[in-house]
């Protein structure tokens, strides 16, 4: 096999691997790593995604679950080599000004602040006036937590479109690239009385072409192995802001649910005798 045609079918598959289509049309990746993109500081935005809503003033403050604890999280690493999709909703969120983010959630981080946190207020090592009392911290009053309900499913092959460029060669790249889907949820609970005040779904395709580059041996396969993952976590990302677009939309127009008589004080649903 040429160097030629294995250089042109591997252009083909790259090409094809950067396409990220989320559901609905709703988030737009261009030519960013990911959905999720710029930074926050505060209220101020910058360079955020411009698919991503916004609201005009913070609905409350919200605690994000990193996800670490879930059945979900250890083969999800493993398949796309991402550490983690926690800080990427943080900054959707913080971008979108609908939400202040707290630490709390993230174990990792709640645990070190503590630390510090007990370190500076009670070594005796800091200066006086550094204002370590206690009753400082900011509460949550919402709590979020992203799932992956499918995890980069294939949805089909596109053996015909690369094929039809470079024949054999492509034939035999395009047989091993598949599509790819994200499907993701976000739930959003309130922390105070435990009610579930908003969930969404989102979800997003991406090719992968990993197997591809492993039929034309190491050289090829091995250079691009780690790569060839990463369209399947850029769908991901984007199935995450998909969700996070369409709860932000759904809270817009939020109305309290009520239950005749009161909340959690037997329901409308009576036993029978």
């Amino acid at each position: 096999m040429s160097k030629s045609l294995v250089s042109l079918a591997a252009l083909a598959a790259l090409t094809l691997a950067g396409c990220v289509t989320p559901g609905g049309g709703t988030v737009t990746t261009g030519n960013a790593a990911t959905a999720a993109t710029g930074a926050a500081g505060g209220a101020t935005s910058v360079d955020a995604n411009p698919s991503l809503e916004r609201c005009d003033a913070p609905l409350g403050t919200l605690a994000v679950d990193d996800g670490r604890g879930k059945e979900w999280y250890a083969s999800f690493g493993a398949a796309t080599k991402i550490t983690s999709i926690e800080p990427l909703i943080r900054l959707a969120v913080q971008q979108s000004n609908c939400f202040v983010i707290t630490s709390i959630g993230n174990n990792r981080t709640e645990s070190k602040l503590a630390n510090i946190t007990n370190k500076q207020r009670n070594s005796g090592e800091f200066r006086a006036g550094s204002k370590q009392q206690k009753g400082q911290r900011v509460a949550a009053d919402y709590f979020m937590e992203p799932s992956i309900i499918i995890d980069n499913d294939s949805t089909g092959q596109l053996a015909a479109g690369v094929g039809g460029l470079f024949g054999s060669v492509g034939a035999l790249v395009g047989g091993a690239m598949q599509s790819k889907v994200s499907v993701v949820t976000l739930s959003m609970f309130d922390i105070r009385s435990g009610v579930q005040i908003s969930i969404s779904e989102g979800n997003s395709t991406a090719t992968n072409f990993g197997a591809a580059m492993g039929a034309f041996g190491g050289s090829v396969g091995g250079g691009l192995g780690g790569f060839s993952r990463t369209p399947e976590g850029k769908a991901t990302v984007a199935a995450f802001m998909d969700a996070y677009n369409n709860m932000v939309i759904s809270l817009r127009n939020y109305k309290a649910q009520e239950v005749k008589g009161g909340l959690g004080r037997g329901g409308q649903l009576k036993v029978g005798k």
